[in-house]
């Protein structure tokens, strides 16, 4: 039924081709984390087409991902992304692994990376579970407006295990669907259960769609943030051919201690480099 609803509903992502690559799915979740899917269609675009496979990004400096991560946001998902392409060069002979163990080895990934790598690319049988996904699961299968707790649970993973058809094709199509119904109907705030191919069996929706649980609380406000400070420093950075001088980054924001906090945490994460004193560049350039 989800595969069905997915089949005929499911958006046409790059990452999702007849001929997708292991590479390219790796590349997309990273960039997906916290990250519209309308933002990140240009930039894995281009990434691709620069870095076609891990061995290309880690032979470039880890500055150059940071600077084509361009406005994505969290950029030390960049520097992750290289560390995984050069330890996925050095320890796999360039291939992405195509088993969990492996993949939840690289640098940066956790269990949903690892996981999804394996249903999405090589279309394996397990579980993926995503912030989508548990609210499906919690709606359809608990009654619950939203899933508990903050992170996946071992009786969610048991329960979502249960759900999926015994063969891989098969269950990486479910799964793709489920988070896809996640993504576009079965929302946080507004969904749209008219459309929803689950409604027939949805407890939530049997019940009367209860309010369980309030949704999770908005994002901090962006503007004047410390997160808004380090874009700034780091749009400054990304612009330059070379270095940065000390007194160009004191002239991206006004607030003194909470420039030189943002930039201290920039250089903490290893976004920014220093040498020689005063002169500032991304990492590796």
């Amino acid at each position: 039924m989800v595969s069905d609803w997915f089949a005929a509903s499911g958006r046409d992502l790059p990452w999702r081709g007849d001929d997708r690559d292991p590479w390219g799915v790796l590349v997309s979740e990273v960039m997906l984390q916290q990250t519209p899917v309308a933002r990140v269609i240009p930039v894995w675009t281009d990434w691709l087409q620069r870095w076609p496979s891990p061995s290309a990004l880690a032979a470039d400096p880890a500055g150059d991902a940071v600077r084509m991560w361009g406005r994505l946001g969290y950029p030390r998902r960049a520097l992750r992304l290289h560390a995984a392409a050069t330890a996925i060069r050095d320890s796999h002979n360039g291939s992405v692994p195509d088993d969990y163990d492996s993949l939840r080895s690289l640098p940066g990934a956790g269990d949903y990376t690892a996981a999804a790598v394996m249903a999405f690319a090589y279309r394996q049988r397990i579980p993926v579970l995503d912030t989508n996904v548990r609210r499906v699961l919690a709606r359809v299968c608990d009654g619950s407006a939203h899933p508990a707790g903050a992170s996946a649970a071992r009786a969610e993973r048991t329960v979502l295990e249960q759900l999926l058809p015994a063969d891989g094709e098969a269950a990486a199509q479910v799964s793709e669907g489920l988070m896809e119904l996640g993504a576009t109907v079965c929302l946080a705030r507004r969904p749209d259960c008219d459309t929803c191919p689950l409604a027939d069996r949805c407890s939530w929706l049997a019940s009367g769609r209860p309010a369980n649980r309030p949704p999770p609380s908005p994002q901090a406000p962006f503007a004047g943030s410390d997160r808004q400070v380090r874009g700034r420093i780091m749009q400054l950075v990304r612009s330059a051919d070379g270095h940065v001088v000390q007194a160009d980054i004191d002239l991206s924001w006004p607030d003194a201690d909470q420039r030189r906090r943002a930039q201290r945490s920039l250089l903490s994460d290893g976004l920014l480099t220093e040498g020689p004193p005063g002169r500032f560049r991304l990492p590796g350039g």
